[in-house]
């Protein structure tokens, strides 16, 4: 912007001197050393990938200025004003320069323009016929001069026509022209403007220096080396999208329409009939327009329907695998099921949230594709893969019997078997596979809803298959409607709390209470947490009760406290499940739920089992999320899951619960008994507290703290209550 103002500068001084003075040659001298100049500095400060193209916009502009030079020693030297001259072999020689650099810069594209190159070619001849009947053949055909002169002076239009269609290869091909481009396009136009208003004048009436027709010259100047100043001048034209390219835009059709009219309107002008030369290269030209639009047309129609092929692919395959997707083998089902008995095997992958939560969506993206292509070879010519959505696969078989599924069904496990090697890493993929039969059923889809019904299924049992059977939807039912009532269970008040002590050994003294959920149905009385628990956990409505039960758990131990004071339970645990620690926000309902209360963030332990945060990643995460809030972390049921001693290295536990499985038979010196004896050496060798769970006897009371415990819960000290529990006395009943 700064060279494009101190350029305009000389040009203005230019009109202020007097025409056709030396004085005003030489200002004018000036402008077009400013913009080799400008060029070769542009050149020199950010370095092009091809700085040969503006190297000849900077030898074509001192052309120019060499044959304005060459020209005034002519005039105010020698007196003269011979035409032609040494003066037009310069100014001549300016064309080629500028059109090789104008090509050079046209080419520096990538891939094919076709449509761009047929675009020029129709603005090239629409235009290109204008010139020649009122510019090129008056002048070629003109009777003033010599025939070198008139070839001379047909010589600078000719050369124009040419500019002309390099523009229109600029200002059509597929890039998107920068500003630099645009600045240099400009230029060029600027150029053809005067060059074409100089011919027409010098034809048809007289034309002097300082005329406002030089203005455009200058500013052609200075635009070629504002170009060359401008940052974009080192980056390639980026090409247009690919939606650009299928519609074109307003402003190039009312281009195209008007270039592919100017030959037919020129017949129609008075007296072209009698200028047979001129009648006949128009009608050349008007056929040509016209094959240039019918290949165009042709082009376009191709175009759209090569999108409309690609539409219908994006719209019935997987843009990731490339196999089909659910509308498609929707589609494909439906037409087998009205031909024949089909079968639908149903895959969906075992922990695949697990990849992309510790190794990026990328390598998901990655596994689900090779895991697709292994899929797809398993299947074969059988029938057909597609990808449902997410981790989820669907094959269709048409018309095959229990041994054909049979043996998809074992080589789609086999494909899976094998590590799959996704960059630097090697994942095991496994699957969980729904199987059901097409017959028997009114509806199509139903077959792969029944499907979907054996898949989640094969995965409660953790086989790696599962046929369906009518039973699993008497069970889906089942836990449909109590998912249904648990709903209304929790927004009219059908659930409570029950407390279970957890007591210090040996006199057992309250220390702590557990809280337990109970539902007490109005019609079916109290219903086992072990048959509406898993159904919320499938459902996600566990996070909903987990939070009530979070609620209720801190308020009723805030009261304990402020009624009891020191006679009130030091502790009160709450259960959390695996969905509810995978759920962002864990960390706030339990800190409002403190808030809420008052209760002392030490006061409350949050209970977690292994296996929900065995895998780690945002279970392990929300579980220090908690223990920076000052909660204390219990790893429950310890020893019935994975129990893997790392994860007592990163999970951030200080509680430890034996499960009673090892309880039950500790009197009896056995395997028990040492898994016991290990695991109270544990917690103490890691500063853990140890709880032994499930006890119900007196003699595993005594044994227990022999081996070191000092925390029990069960049975023999009291059962859950929905008040303070009750605890019995220890010494009275050893005393009996």
């Amino acid at each position: 912007m700064l060279a494009l103002c101190g350029g305009t500068l000389p040009v203005g001084i230019y009109f202020l001197l007097p025409a056709g003075s030396l004085a005003q040659n030489l200002t004018y001298n000036a402008v077009g050393l400013l913009s080799a100049v400008f060029i070769v500095a542009g050149v020199r400060r950010y370095r092009p990938a091809r700085p040969a193209l503006w190297y000849l916009f900077a030898a074509g502009q001192l052309a120019s200025v060499a044959g304005d030079v060459t020209w005034e020693i002519y005039a105010y030297v020698l007196d003269q004003e011979p035409f032609p001259s040494l003066a037009d072999v310069f100014y001549l020689g300016t064309y080629p320069l500028l059109l090789a650099g104008l090509v050079l810069l046209v080419r520096d594209r990538r891939g094919r323009d076709l449509t761009g190159l047929i675009d020029a070619a129709i603005l090239a001849t629409g235009l290109g016929l204008v010139f020649w009947v009122f510019v090129l053949h008056p002048i070629a055909a003109g009777e003033a001069g010599s025939p070198l002169e008139r070839m001379i002076n047909t010589a600078y239009p000719a050369a124009d026509v040419m500019l002309l269609a390099v523009l229109a290869r600029l200002f059509t091909g597929r890039a998107v022209p920068t500003v630099s481009g645009r600045l240099l396009g400009t230029a060029a136009v600027l150029l053809l403007i005067a060059d074409v208003g100089y011919a027409v004048l010098s034809q048809y009436g007289s034309y002097d220096g300082g005329h406002p027709l030089d203005s455009l010259w200058l500013l052609s100047y200075l635009l070629w080396g504002v170009a060359a100043l401008h940052p974009s001048m080192a980056f390639a034209q980026p090409a247009r999208p690919p939606a650009m390219r299928t519609r074109v835009a307003a402003g190039r059709l009312v281009l195209l329409t008007a270039s592919s009219l100017l030959a037919p309107c020129m017949l129609f002008l008075p007296g072209m009939t009698e200028r047979p030369g001129d009648w006949i290269v128009v009608t050349a030209g008007a056929v040509v327009l016209f094959l240039l639009v019918a290949v165009r047309m042709s082009g376009l129609v191709t175009q759209v329907q090569r999108q409309a092929g690609q539409l219908e692919q994006l719209a019935m395959h997987d843009e990731l695998t490339g196999l089909d997707n659910r509308r498609q083998f929707e589609h494909r089902l439906r037409t087998a099921w009205e031909t024949g008995q089909p079968s639908v095997a149903l895959l969906d992958l075992d922990d695949f949230k697990n990849v992309n939560d510790q190794l990026g969506h990328a390598v998901g993206d990655r596994l689900l594709a090779e895991v697709a292509g292994r899929l797809a070879d398993a299947v074969g010519d059988t029938g057909s893969v597609a990808r449902m959505g997410g981790d989820e696969f669907a094959v269709l078989l048409p018309d095959a019997g229990d041994e054909t599924v049979a043996s998809v069904t074992d080589r789609l496990l086999r494909a899976l078997q094998q590590p799959v090697r996704v960059g630097r890493h090697e994942l095991l993929v496994g699957a969980s596979i729904g199987l059901a039969r097409g017959t028997g059923v009114t509806e199509p889809l139903e077959a792969l809803r029944r499907a979907d019904v054996a898949m989640y299924a094969a995965k409660e049992r953790g086989e790696p298959y599962c046929w369906y059977v009518p039973e699993m939807d008497r069970r889906a039912g089942e836990e449909a409607r109590i998912g249904a009532e648990l709903r209304t269970a929790l927004d009219t008040g059908q659930l409570r709390l029950a407390y279970q002590p957890i007591v210090e050994l040996p006199l057992g003294r309250l220390v702590a209470v557990e809280a337990l959920v109970r539902w007490e149905h109005p019609e079916r009385g109290l219903i086992s947490p072990a048959a509406f628990i898993p159904v919320a956990e499938r459902n996600g409505m566990i996070v909903e009760l987990g939070a009530w039960v979070l609620r209720e758990a801190c308020g009723q131990a805030a009261r304990w406290r402020a009624e009891l004071g020191d006679a009130a339970p030091q502790r009160i645990s709450v259960n959390v499940s695996a969905r509810q620690l995978t759920r962002p926000g864990l960390a706030a309902v339990v800190a409002g739920a403190l808030a809420d209360s008052g209760l002392p963030a030490s006061c409350l332990t949050i209970e977690v089992t292994e296996t929900a945060v065995f895998e780690g990643g945002r279970a392990v995460e929300a579980l220090h999320e908690l223990q920076r809030l000052g909660v204390r972390i219990a790893l429950d049921d310890f020893g019935t899951g994975h129990s893997s001693l790392t994860l007592l290295q990163t999970v951030p536990a200080q509680v430890l619960k034996v499960d009673k499985s090892f309880i039950d038979e500790v009197t009896m010196r056995g395997r028990q008994a040492v898994i016991c004896t290990a695991l109270i050496q544990v917690a103490d060798g890691l500063g853990m507290t140890a709880v032994a769970e499930g006890v119900e006897t007196a003699e595993q009371a005594a044994e227990l703290y022999r081996l070191g415990y000092r925390l029990a819960q069960g049975y023999w000290f009291g059962r859950p209550a929905a008040d303070l529990p009750v605890v019995r006395d220890l010494q009275r009943a050893d005393s009996r």
